[in-house]
């Protein structure tokens, strides 16, 4: 329990960890000094000080009872204010109210100058502080009346501890900033490195990332790199050899469409046609789902005018589709594989349900898109499964209506390249809702 409270208040960034790794020992030895210097130097410093003014005080105490004439007072107070620099006078007749001795203006100076006087001055006495300031008056019962001395506060206090004080603040502060500034300069290049791959894992290209920093941040800047390079080099050969299949595929698929034009008359012709459409129409749905998002470069890109574009377009084949669009939403994305994605989203729903409806916002650090319908909907355990390739969930959607069990596989696959998500949940109108989440 203590350790999770001991976490919560613990800085989360490597910068504030490193620093506070630096900086814990650097206090703890302040404070071990700190302790050391007030419970030996300041202490008897202040101890020696004190038992200074006091023994002068003791000896003036000690001249006034053997020199008892007028003459002999005024001389020995003539010698106290110029050989220890006391200004002392005698109050005749006067007593101190209360015979204990008492200290006004507490600090740890009259503290010390208090229990020495108790030591040395077997008279009652008082101590005031605040009389006069920058000095101490000091009152002794004597028989013939009161004795106060004014000294200064200096006599009683050593300027050293202000030096120390400041030395150790300043020392810390100073070493505080370069430990800030080297550890900054240390992380740096680790941000970057993050920075960049996650750039990398929304399909944004990072060519002016470069290795730099300590020897572990470059060997995992360097391995990066090259992990780049090879994701990068198999999406070029995939789409290379798509390419390929694509053309290969096509041209027979072609003769065979012109072969059955020309024997239109006979027997059984029409159903082979729909059987050759119905195989480019899964030879397109399967090469876009391998293609994913190919070469096509991010920009940024007016989200809420390519949803109108898509919404039309739905709309214009007979689909009933409503859109809401919480104001221009912009984003760096691949337009044609993020057109692509949200078409395949809205053109599901459509297949299955009587009424669609699109909803787009920014919702903190992220866009969100929800689209909703009135189907039928998935049973929330098989949800995750029909984002599997070729899946089709014939049991709760129309088979006469099935596609080729690729659309969500498709939209998927090319929101995750963005380095977000897609979710499927229970709409408020009673089907299926697709929420997407794209992090900005």
């Amino acid at each position: 329990m203590a350790a999770r409270v001991i976490k919560r208040f613990l800085p989360k960034s490597l910068l504030g960890r490193s620093i506070l790794i630096i900086v814990t020992p650097l206090v703890l030895l302040q404070l071990v000094s700190a302790f050391v210097f007030y419970e030996s130097h300041w202490d008897k410093v202040s101890l020696r000080l004190a038992r200074s003014v006091v023994g002068d005080i003791g000896a003036v105490v000690d001249l006034l009872a053997q020199n008892k004439t007028p003459a002999g007072r005024a001389a020995v107070l003539e010698l106290a204010s110029s050989r220890l620099a006391l200004e002392a006078q005698i109050v005749d007749g006067e007593v101190l109210t209360n015979k204990e001795n008492k200290i006004t203006g507490v600090d740890f100076v009259e503290t010390v100058l208090m229990r020495t006087m108790t030591e040395a001055i077997k008279k009652p006495f008082k101590i005031d502080g605040n009389r006069i300031e920058k000095h101490v008056v000091i009152s002794v019962q004597l028989p013939e009346g009161v004795l106060e001395v004014v000294t200064n506060r200096k006599r009683l206090f050593s300027s050293t501890t202000y030096i120390f004080v400041l030395w150790m603040v300043g020392t810390a502060m100073i070493l505080f900033g370069v430990a800030t500034i080297f550890m900054r300069n240390q992380v740096r290049p680790i941000r970057r490195l993050a920075a960049a791959a996650d750039d990398f894992g929304k399909g944004r290209d990072t060519p002016r990332f470069k290795p730099e920093g300590a020897t572990e941040v470059r060997q995992a800047a360097t391995a990066f790199i090259s992990m780049r390079d090879r994701i990068q080099r198999q999406i070029s050969q995939r789409t290379d050899m798509l390419s390929g299949v694509s053309h290969d595929l096509r041209t027979p698929l072609t003769r065979m469409k012109l072969d059955l034009e020309m024997r239109a008359d006979k027997d059984g012709a029409e159903d082979i046609k729909a059987d050759i459409a119905e195989m480019e129409h899964m030879l397109e749905a399967y090469l876009a789902f391998a293609r994913g998002e190919g070469d096509e470069a991010p920009k940024t890109t007016d989200l809420s005018a390519m949803l109108t574009d898509v919404v039309g377009l739905a709309r214009r084949k007979g689909a009933a589709v409503d859109l809401h669009s919480e104001g221009p939403i912009e984003a760096q994305v691949k337009p044609n594989a993020f057109k692509r994605c949200v078409t395949n989203l809205v053109e599901n729903a459509d297949r299955y349900a009587d009424h669609v409806s699109v909803r787009a916002g920014q919702r903190g650090q992220a866009i969100e898109i929800t689209i909703d319908d009135d189907g039928p909907g998935i049973p929330e355990d098989l949800r995750e499964d029909a984002f599997k390739p070729f899946y089709r969930l014939e049991n709760s959607r129309n088979p006469e209506t099935g596609g080729v069990g690729l659309g969500l596989s498709i939209a998927r696959d090319v929101i995750r390249g963005h380095g977000g998500d897609i979710a499927l949940g229970e709409s408020p109108a009673g089907g299926l809702r697709a929420r997407l989440i794209l992090p900005l």
